[in-house]
């Protein structure tokens, strides 16, 4: 929380005054911190259990909150104000989600629209209502950044100049990506084995990559190829690369790009 600010002209009695009317109680209630500009993820729940198992994963940014439980994310307004959880309308994705996961939307919102308290002491977020309280740790400390380098990549999306496509035969074939010490890279397109080089060289926004991939010259079924296609246009040439947890995005210059996870 922000100090008050004293302004010019109070005077000095009255600031003392202030000063020894606060209790010590008072002082170990207030919120140590803002949750804004931080990602938490849960790490128990005291009450009814996110059904699925979630986590559950917020995100505070500019007035805002992102929300994922384990099915669709929500996003909305957020007021902190007084140690108060105030969220305003929420939007969500509609994805449907199979056996108990289908109901951690409503065990989501619940939460978050029941005026829960609160508080953040250093890398833990609690917030406390009336039926659950939810205790979070920052989410640098529980999910750590995977490694670029020598961390086996699964491709989870594709990304065209146009739209980002999944689909069951990427799931299917699980492309693979990893980058040796030495920048030898090995890996699945799809179809065919790749081989190469990578050069990462650090900028402000994430390492540029850039690829030199060559592959084996096996003929599988269209849909493979054209995900094998899809997969060897984002690791044609510069690339930038932005990992959270254990999520990696390779963007190319040309428009396409990857959406990766940790194996």
């Amino acid at each position: 929380m922000s100090a008050t600010t004293v302004r010019v002209g109070i005077l000095l009695a009255m600031a003392a005054g202030l000063v020894a009317g606060c209790s010590d109680d008072e002082k170990q209630n207030r919120p140590a911190g803002s949750p804004m500009g931080r990602t938490f993820v849960s790490t128990g729940v005291e009450g009814r259990q996110i059904p699925g198992g979630g986590p559950m994963t917020l995100t505070f940014t500019d007035g805002r909150i992102s929300a994922n439980s384990g099915c669709n994310t929500a996003d909305g307004t957020v007021d902190l104000t007084d140690g108060t959880l105030h969220v305003g309308t929420l939007s969500s994705t509609l994805m449907a989600c199979p056996d108990e996961r289908s109901q951690a939307d409503s065990w989501q919102d619940k939460v978050l629209t029941s005026l829960p308290k609160w508080r953040v002491d250093d890398s833990t977020l609690t917030l406390t209502g009336k039926e659950t309280t939810v205790t979070l740790l920052d989410k640098k400390l529980a999910q750590p950044d995977r490694p670029l380098i020598g961390t086996t990549w699964i491709v989870s999306a594709l990304m065209t100049p146009d739209a980002q496509i999944r689909s069951q035969t990427l799931d299917d074939v699980k492309p693979t990506l990893t980058i040796a010490a030495d920048g030898g890279v090995a890996g699945s397109a799809g179809c065919n084995r790749m081989t190469g080089h990578a050069t990462a060289s650090p900028t402000a926004n994430g390492p540029d990559v850039t690829f030199q991939i060559g592959t084996t010259k096996m003929a599988c079924a269209p849909e493979i190829m054209e995900v094998e296609q899809a997969v060897l246009k984002a690791l044609d040439g510069k690339t930038t690369a932005t990992i959270d947890a254990d999520a990696l995005i390779l963007r190319n210059t040309n428009g396409f790009g990857l959406t990766l996870r940790a194996a």
